[in-house]
């Protein structure tokens, strides 16, 4: 038996189980399994591997993409380059196990991105500063579409960095290209919205919100009432899930 799974916290949300269990009947693996592993305490990671003698890969989610960095052997070219993991390979060889970071976030953004992106879309608004924003603003970059970060707390030191106070509409209405990389508005409690000033996005807007757990956020509902473009986590996510099974069964050692 194959085991694979996800940690984060919470986890609820999660659709992985079910896609990948089903990826794994569809394509006649009888051998795979995929689990959840809701980790309060990112300290308890160190003891999966032994706990789990047949787990292979893991996928990484909220809040652990930037923090489980330490507890890695290697990190891939890109996720060394984003860091941020959402990816890890497990190889073992006898009593050695090693384990290898990666970032399946950034390609399975930008797939799902480009058949929504115009060319009016060239600066951005990115919602959140953790490890799936930089994978947004790593695809940005190769883009080279301009953004701000905006987060609860301004860095002062970082000038692509803005606070929730910061925003007004005329702001909102520079940036055609809103993207929520927050959990805000995610089940379970999907009345939570973003606190940013509505009234500025127009119908030149496309609006990108990670989630995909409700399908359309309090966030989507009231820009797509403005008239805006708006786009769900759910091709994002099965991407990264796809992008995750290719790296799991690379032949090439580490």
């Amino acid at each position: 038996m194959r085991l694979y799974g996800l940690i984060g916290y919470p986890l609820e949300h999660s659709y992985s189980p079910v896609y990948f269990n089903e990826k794994f009947g569809n394509l006649g693996i009888g051998d795979c399994e995929y689990r959840l592993f809701p980790l309060s305490n990112l300290e308890s990671f160190k003891h999966l591997p032994l706990d789990y003698p047949d787990l292979c890969g893991l996928n990484i989610t909220i809040p652990y993409k930037e923090a489980i960095m330490p507890f890695l052997d290697k990190l891939t070219a890109q996720a060394n380059q984003i860091q941020a993991v959402n990816a890890i390979r497990i190889l073992r060889k006898g009593n050695n196990i090693e384990m290898l970071g990666h970032n399946t976030d950034a390609p399975a953004f930008l797939r799902s991105l480009l058949p929504h992106l115009e060319s009016h879309h060239n600066k951005a608004l990115i919602f959140g500063s953790g490890g799936a924003a930089k994978a947004v603003s790593y695809v940005l970059r190769m883009l080279r579409i301009s953004y701000l970060i905006v987060s609860r707390q301004k860095n002062i030191s970082n000038n692509e960095m803005v606070s929730y106070s910061d925003l007004t509409p005329s702001l909102i209405n520079e940036y055609p290209l809103l993207i929520n990389c927050t959990p805000v508005g995610m089940f379970p409690h999907t009345e939570e919205m973003l606190p940013i000033p509505f009234e500025g996005i127009s119908p030149e807007h496309l609006i990108y919100d990670l989630i995909y757990n409700p399908l359309v956020t309090r966030f989507m509902a009231i820009a797509q009432q403005r008239g805006a473009k708006t786009v769900n986590g759910l091709q994002m996510f099965k991407y990264q899930a796809d992008l995750s099974w290719d790296f799991w069964n690379e032949a090439e050692d580490f």
